[in-house]
């Protein structure tokens, strides 16, 4: 199988997370992008999810075959310009921001669309795609550290 897969360098996930908002916040908003992101893919099958067995016939399922690679933002305005390059070039995507932490799923459905865009405090942003574009958008961030 592997001489199956395709270059794993070729195709890439990254989030880049606000470092100005708590961890334990910033680790809840990468699970709903990187759920989001996976879940709304157009061509689910060019995200290589793998399937892993251990020596004892254990399965490891629905580990991507490409990396993930996590950075940090200095703010929500640096999350942001990488946002609308993104929607430019049209790169997959999801976001999280602070709107989708309060209340019920409907609450933060109409927080969300009650705040003009250039309001939200993104919380992060989840991107996949070739790696040549996905790094020129995220070229100037480092990797995340706690």
């Amino acid at each position: 199988m592997n001489d199956q897969l395709p270059d794993e360098n070729s195709c890439r996930f990254t989030a880049v997370l606000n470092r100005k908002v708590p961890v334990g916040n910033l680790l809840n908003a990468l699970g709903h992008m990187t759920a989001g992101l996976a879940g709304g893919y157009r061509k689910a099958d060019d995200l290589w999810f793998l399937k892993y067995e251990d020596a004892d016939g254990g399965l490891h399922p629905y580990i991507s075959h490409f990396p993930f690679i996590v950075l940090e933002a200095d703010n929500s305005n640096q999350i942001r310009a990488v946002r609308q390059q993104a929607v430019a070039q049209g790169i997959s995507f999801t976001d999280f921001t602070s709107t989708m932490t309060i209340g019920t799923s409907a609450e933060q459905l109409q927080a969300t669309k009650s705040t003009p865009e250039a309001g939200l405090e993104y919380y992060g942003i989840c991107l996949f795609g070739p790696t040549d574009q996905i790094k020129a958008l995220t070229k100037k961030f480092s990797l995340f550290r706690t």
